[in-house]
């Protein structure tokens, strides 16, 4: 059954989107308008607040999961994007993004911030934790 779920995070930052999904393993598909997804509206759950049914599977922007049958919808809306996705578990998404998108968002976290301290002129460590967490740590250069 199809559902569509918008991902909670506001993309500011593309390029830093751009270096989640190859962090991941990802393929960030520049200028695909269109994503793969279910095809048909079936579900009894509400819209995205401001996407309608025709709009579903429309994008600036794609993401490729290669493991996965369905893509992720990169959608510009006012001057940032938002993510669509089916998570309809046959289009095996969320094995890759995790529950609520959590893998993604924090690889996007992860990426703008060292975006932002490269930019501010800091040094980032980066460590990875046992539960999955990722420390940074910010030095001046």
């Amino acid at each position: 059954m199809s559902h569509i779920s918008k991902i909670e995070l506001e993309i500011k930052d593309l390029e830093a989107l751009k270096q989640a999904c190859e962090r991941l393993g990802f393929h960030f598909m520049e200028n695909q308008k269109r994503y793969i997804w279910y095809g048909k509206w079936i579900s009894q759950e509400p819209l995205p607040e401001g996407i309608t049914e025709e709009q579903l599977g429309h994008c600036t922007h794609a993401i490729h999961v290669p493991a996965a049958t369905f893509e992720i919808g990169v959608v510009k809306k006012n001057n940032k994007y938002i993510l669509l996705w089916d998570s309809w578990i046959g289009g095996g998404l969320q094995k890759y993004i995790g529950k609520d998108a959590g893998i993604l968002k924090q690889a996007y976290a992860v990426e703008s911030v060292k975006r932002s301290a490269k930019q501010k002129g800091y040094r980032m460590i980066e460590k990875q934790m046992r539960n999955n967490k990722i420390r940074l740590s910010l030095c001046m250069s």
